[in-house]
């Protein structure tokens, strides 16, 4: 900041890169280089200082005026024309997704996955399951979806001048260099409404794998389409019927509804096993969606999906956030785990993908990332500092974070004993915290030590030592008894 208000940068350039003879050359003597400073002395620094707006233009709303309309993306992946943000804001070009630069990183990310399966369970993957969001879509242009076309050995076909996705190629064997995967994707409401274009060019993809011949082991999905196509028959189906059962591989709500189901279970407590979890994900989930399916309800064909999965990938792309932030990250990815956990009678791997570095996506297990978002956040001293600053929602947010983590312990089996420790020791018995989340929402304290004891009851917290869990008791229900008293 301070090199582009000052304006005058000193450092030398060597010779000979186009700068003429000058002895010593500085950077701001470059062409390239100056255009570049007063594009963002001019055009982005402003725009980056207008994040006021974001409040102007919600109170705007409010008071139902006119909001200015913008693109919408995120700045972080190349899209500074998105800036200022607080705008009302529209969708892509759909059909320019997945775009060059997504399928770019789509294919890194599908070739670092192959090789951590490979790497972790000594063979290629033959089934994922991969969750896709519309918001995500949207900022980066179809990560995702390129990807899945990627796992299949499928690549997009762009038309020259306009860039927009005019067709697909399916990539032989030999320049795949691996067998193809079988991918399933569970895709989001709003998914389902803004790209409806992209559900038929997956679908389309799906096909065309499935027709080709090629060995079993080497095409997994054609294998598969094959094998259950016979087995529909059998069950009564026609031929038709039967092949078109067989190819669902995009699976989500049904028509105007959204989310995956779980998050009025776990809030209520209205659950007792992995069964009742499993039972309400495929009841919210099991709507085929393609060219010839308009969100059929076919439960028998997602199970038969999630029956033979061996991967459960979600992908993040940006660390403006993390899994831990959201109901939505254990809701697709924790309950497609405990869904086909419950099916299959063990747990499938699940994979978190960090797009964040569009030059190096990473693949890290769930227990991993999980890991990471609590060394690096949940009991981070700055971030609880920081959310104290906020009072009534800094409290509620801890709460969130507790909620969270326990939900995808629940459904994924993701973490580890020391974490509920740690969160118990941090959030609900640290003194100065413990004043703060009672002074400024009681609610929160006692929901914090309710879902602390609920995690040691239901067997996910084992290693509870007692006399923690009898100050979270006592905690709770003092922190109820503040509550009853405030309602008198």
């Amino acid at each position: 900041m301070e090199l582009l208000q000052n304006n005058s940068p000193s450092r030398p350039l060597p010779q000979g890169e186009g700068l003429g003879e000058r002895a010593n050359p500085t950077v701001a003597d470059h062409p390239d280089i100056k255009n570049e400073l007063r594009w963002i002395t001019h055009t982005l620094l402003p725009a980056l200082n207008r994040t006021s707006d974001e409040i102007a233009n919600l109170l705007k709303g409010l008071d139902g005026r006119y909001v200015p309309s913008g693109p919408a993306g995120a700045p972080t992946r190349n899209r500074p024309d998105v800036l200022p943000t607080g705008r009302n804001f529209f969708s892509v070009d759909i059909r320019a997704i997945p775009t060059e630069s997504a399928w770019d990183i789509g294919r890194r990310a599908a070739e670092v996955l192959v090789e951590q399966y490979t790497q972790d369970h000594g063979e290629y993957p033959q089934t994922l399951g991969l969750s896709v969001w519309g918001t995500s879509t949207m900022r980066t242009g179809g990560d995702d979806l390129a990807e899945a076309l990627a796992l299949m050995g499928v690549r997009p076909v762009w038309d020259g001048p306009s860039r927009r996705v005019v067709d697909f190629e399916v990539l032989p064997l030999s320049a795949l260099g691996r067998p193809r995967v079988d991918v399933t994707l569970r895709i989001s409401g709003f998914f389902r409404d803004a790209f409806p274009n992209l559900i038929d060019l997956f679908d389309q993809a799906v096909a065309a794998v499935a027709a080709l011949e090629e060995p079993p082991e080497q095409n997994p999905l054609a294998h598969r389409v094959r094998q259950e196509s016979t087995e529909w028959q059998r069950q009564g189906l026609t031929a038709e019927q039967a092949e078109q059962r067989s190819r669902y591989r995009i699976f989500g709500s049904k028509p105007g509804a959204y989310g995956a189901g779980l998050q009025g279970l776990i809030e209520s407590q209205n659950w007792t096993t992995d069964e009742d979890l499993a039972r309400a994900y495929l009841n919210w989930s099991g709507y085929a969606y393609g060219r010839n399916a308009q969100g059929h309800a076919v439960p028998e064909a997602f199970e038969q999906r999630l029956r033979h999965l061996q991967v459960v990938l979600h992908n993040q792309d940006n660390r403006e956030h993390d899994l831990l932030d959201s109901d939505d990250y254990y809701q697709f990815q924790g309950g497609m785990a405990v869904a086909a956990r419950t099916l299959q009678g063990q747990q499938p791997a699940t994979y978190f993908g960090d797009n964040a570095v569009t030059a190096k996506p990473k693949v890290r297990s769930l227990e991993a990332e999980i890991a990471k978002v609590y060394r690096s956040r949940v009991v981070n001293p700055k971030w609880i500092e920081g959310v104290m600053r906020h009072g009534y929602k800094g409290a509620f947010e801890m709460a969130a974070t507790v909620d969270y983590l326990f939900a995808y312990d629940a459904t994924a089996r993701c973490v580890a004993d020391h974490m509920y420790e740690g969160v118990a020791q941090a959030y609900v018995l640290d003194p100065t915290v413990q004043a703060f989340v009672q002074t400024s929402n009681p609610w929160a304290l006692r929901d914090m030590a309710e879902r602390l004891l609920e995690a040691h009851q239901r067997g996910l917290w084992q290693t509870a030592p007692d006399p923690m869990l009898d100050a979270l008791r006592q905690i709770a229900h003092e922190a109820e008894g503040v509550l009853e008293a405030r309602q008198l």
